[in-house]
């Protein structure tokens, strides 16, 4: 719930209200931003970036503000600056969207590491200055190549006016005012420090965001409203947008994101095996939680270098293609979403024109993120593939949600990964929503679908009682053979599955098996079944050993 604006000492209060009103103003101006959005990739994506990233923070900051401190009961609370800072600076690691929402997480924490620190006597002035210069200097650091004329350079100005301010004997108010209005100049000369802003006659989207959080955390101290017009260079008074003919398509193809645990000398290494895979790399947090953010042409390689590093989770692959080419025009009438196991799969459904979400064996994705993937694919429909039965209920409310937006959208009740590719493969973007939803359906219904699992314990199946590492052949979704090796049971999988007929057999390999169980069993089809094709890819890290469709 939005908060009134009024004036606040620099406390637990000025902090939820300084969130209420930045997602308000990034809101607001997140179609203006979007338009304007050519760096580092023309995907049409910074404005709503940042607006996720912000509401993310919102949401966690509310939670510490909905429980009682520690040792205070529900009839006093007593939410300390300290406690409300960092909660929001959590809130945006966590939910860090993209290039500029990444950024905007870790000026956040440098602000927390400041505010943060549990009282003493301090002045808020100086106080507030400290927090801005060390949230700019931390967002540099973050950043394997800081590229000046970005939303790096308008934080770094309001950083140096900031300081500035307090040496004047600023109140906290003042210092924000000074940072505000320093970072709204910054931002108008961003165009003659960056040439592809130059050529495009736009204003840096990130640092147009960013302008619009400093006008929120001055009013929020200050009780007083940034002006209505738009300050020179913002979105909504650039004259005219991006050219399709400057834009460049020759960056990397994927965009890859995962929070990651892991120590810090480990990332340190993360870091240097991510700047020889890719470009755009940030990676952001502390204290053994990190948010990673890199583009690339290998995204199953920036994903193995995380497990490398540690345990990586919420893992987000996004394919350039569509977004450069959305990025040039108004949206486009129709996109697919696909639940994906693993990144191989992810890369597969990328190239096909899907927008991926990744979600390994076992985990569930949140609601947000399917919607937020489904704000990604910037189309008018949006046909979803939640690739698991288990899926089904949360692809259903990200559905719903999306639709409240405006999207039409058709969950197609696809239960495992071979059925989305089937049903990608008769995708029509050109015929009717409803002509193509009915054709991804069939394809999706023709589809037998069966996989290969490790028993990790005794147990009861319908096929007998399995020990721990015998090998389980399921079809569609009941256990159908027990074996004690892979191609045994692959084979004796395909053998019932192709018992019923099927022109086309797809075979997943997961990551640890190898090309020649593929090569034998393409073999054993051929052998026994003249007129069945087989296609065979790689699912990478997190798919199953074997995915078997068919069709």
């Amino acid at each position: 719930m939005p908060y009134e604006p009024a004036p606040h000492p620099l406390d637990a209060e000025a902090v939820r209200t300084w969130s209420s009103l930045a997602v308000a103003a990034l809101g607001r101006a997140r179609e203006d931003i979007d338009a304007i959005n050519v760096y580092p990739v023309a995907d049409a994506d910074t404005g709503t970036n940042l607006y996720l990233t912000a509401e993310a923070a919102d949401r966690a900051l509310g939670e510490v503000f909905a429980r009682p401190a520690p040792g205070m009961t529900d009839a006093t609370p007593g939410t300390s600056l300290a406690q409300a800072v960092r909660a929001y600076a959590h809130g945006a690691l966590i939910g860090a969207r993209g290039n500029s929402g990444t950024i905007l997480a870790q000026l956040l924490r440098g602000v927390a590491d400041v505010l943060g620190e549990e009282p003493g006597e301090r002045q808020p002035g100086p106080l507030l200055a400290r927090a801005l210069t060390r949230a700019a200097q931390e967002a540099y650091q973050a950043v394997a190549h800081p590229v000046e004329g970005t939303m790096l350079t308008v934080a770094a100005a309001a950083a140096r006016a900031a300081e500035a301010a307090q040496d004047a004997a600023g109140t906290a108010a003042d210092v924000a005012r000074a940072a505000y209005d320093a970072a709204r100049a910054a931002l108008a000369e961003t165009p003659g420090q960056l040439a592809a802003l130059s050529r495009a006659g736009v204003v840096d989207a990130g640092g147009c965001g960013l302008v619009a959080v400093l006008g929120a955390l001055w009013q929020a101290l200050s009780g007083e409203e940034p002006a209505a017009e738009p300050v020179p260079g913002r979105a909504v008074s650039v004259p005219r947008p991006p050219d399709p003919c400057e834009q460049a398509d020759d960056g990397p193809a994927y965009e890859v994101v995962y929070l990651l645990e892991a120590s810090e000398e480990a990332v340190g290494e993360l870091r240097a095996r991510l700047d020889g895979l890719g470009d755009s790399l940030v990676v952001v947090g502390g204290e053994g939680l990190w948010n990673v953010h890199v583009h690339v042409d290998d995204p199953g390689a920036a994903v193995e270098a995380g497990v490398v590093a540690g345990r990586p989770y919420r893992i987000r692959i996004t394919h350039f293609g569509d977004e450069r080419r959305r990025a040039r025009g108004e949206r486009v009438q129709r996109a697919v979403v696909a639940v994906v196991p693993g990144e191989g799969l992810a890369g597969l459904c990328g190239e096909a024109g899907a927008t991926t979400v990744l979600a390994p064996p076992g985990e569930v994705p949140a609601v947000s993120e399917l919607v937020e993937a489904i704000r990604r694919a910037h189309a008018r429909e949006v046909v979803l593939l939640p690739g698991g039965a288990e899926l089904r209920a949360t692809a259903a409310a990200a559905a719903e949600q999306a639709r409240a937006d405006g999207v039409r959208v058709a969950v197609i009740p696809t239960r495992s990964a071979v059925q989305g590719l089937a049903a990608l493969a008769v995708h029509d973007p050109e015929g009717s929503f409803d002509e193509d939803v009915v054709a991804m359906t069939a394809a999706a219904g023709a589809t037998r679908y069966g996989e290969l699992a490790v028993a990790e314990r005794q147990s009861f199946t319908s096929a007998g009682i399995c020990q721990a590492g015998d090998v389980l052949g399921l079809i569609d979704g009941d256990v159908a053979v027990i074996g004690s090796g892979l191609t045994e049971t692959a084979e004796a999988v395909l053998e019932r599955m192709l018992g019923s007929g099927g022109e086309l057999v797809t075979l997943v390999l997961g990551p640890e098996v190898p090309d020649a169980l593929a090569e034998r069993l393409e073999a054993y089809v051929q052998h026994g079944h003249l007129a069945v094709d087989t296609v065979t890819y790689r699912g990478g890290r997190y798919s199953a050993p074997l995915l078997i469709g068919v069709e």
